[in-house]
């Protein structure tokens, strides 16, 4: 992973600085407020600041719902119940700040979650580094003959480790172009005095989308949870997977371990049915045979929920 010298520096300076405060903390995450946690190749994900923990989220219920909710016995019964019955207010009074280093073509994915501050770093302002994302061998793979924007079987090794030669070659002959057009290299050492360079803003158009870029982004708990919610399920690209995973296991379970447990029981390992396939669930509790053509669902829904529940037909 690559933190520059004076990055590391930084972080040990930040760490060194102890404050006292009245504001809730959370003892676990303060372990490893500005450390990196590795993603992929190049990059990193860590914790910059952060608002609140589960006593924050039971604080704000009890104020909205109002004499009631003291019949709740704990805080983590109250946020069982909150995140069972969908009552998301409570868990936007955390706010949570990330700096992440991440190939650009996955920063494009993951801007489409409109809920957050953004603040990328700026490439018309300074020289992006030379650092890009390559693959493992692993995860290259074919497409998808059933999904439009996935994978499916991986490759030949040879033809793997073909393509992923192409990919390393042109994100260099491309960097090096960059750099030539900028007449500059990162750290603003000229590289012909005789010669004027391309501006930043367009040089950087030349860059292949594996090129790594940064930003700092902060979100509230509830739509991080709905972020982790789309981009951790084993649909989603295995780039992004690979940082939302990190956010839930090595970060979300430190920062909030009662919303952590809640979230993975009534929302990342639930399920939800339509009420036509409750019907069939209930059908089928009886001991009553019900075919596809009687469920009234479709072939695609009827073949999830076989191969949910194991029954068989």
């Amino acid at each position: 992973m690559s933190l520059k010298k004076e990055r590391i520096n930084e972080i040990k300076t930040l760490r060194s600085k102890l404050k006292k405060t009245h504001r809730i903390t959370c003892e676990s995450l303060e372990k490893i407020l500005y450390e990196p946690f590795k993603v992929l190749d190049h990059g990193f994900i860590r914790v910059m600041d952060y608002m609140g923990d589960d006593s924050a989220i039971v604080q704000s219920a009890r104020v909205s719902y109002g004499q009631g909710t003291k019949k709740v016995s704990n805080d983590k019964g109250l946020i069982r119940y909150l995140m069972r019955n969908w009552h998301t207010t409570p868990f936007e009074m955390c706010e949570i700040k990330f700096h992440v280093k991440l190939p650009i073509f996955v920063a494009r994915q993951w801007i489409r979650h409109r809920t957050a501050n953004v603040n990328e770093y700026s490439a018309r302002y300074s020289i992006l580094d030379r650092e890009f994302y390559v693959p493992k061998i692993q995860h290259m793979s074919t497409q998808s003959t059933t999904n439009k924007q996935g994978r499916e079987n991986n490759l030949s090794k040879k033809d793997a480790l073909k393509f992923l030669q192409i990919l390393k070659d042109d994100a260099e002959r491309n960097y090096k172009n960059y750099e030539h057009m900028l007449n500059e290299k990162p750290g603003g050492k000229i590289i012909d005095e005789s010669k004027e360079g391309l501006s930043r803003e367009l040089a950087r158009i030349n860059l292949t989308l594996n090129t790594y870029t940064q930003w700092y982004w902060k979100i509230d708990l509830h739509n991080l949870l709905h972020f982790l919610y789309l981009r951790e399920d084993s649909h989603a690209q295995y780039e992004i997977q690979a940082y939302a995973e990190i956010i839930l296991n090595k970060i979300v379970k430190r920062w909030v371990p009662f919303t952590y447990s809640a979230f993975k029981e009534f929302q990342l390992e639930s399920y939800n049915l339509s009420s036509n396939a409750i019907e069939v669930i209930k059908k089928k509790l009886c001991g009553k045979k019900i075919s596809y053509e009687e469920s009234g669902l479709n072939k695609r829904e009827w073949i999830e929920l076989k191969n949910k529940f194991g029954f068989k037909t």
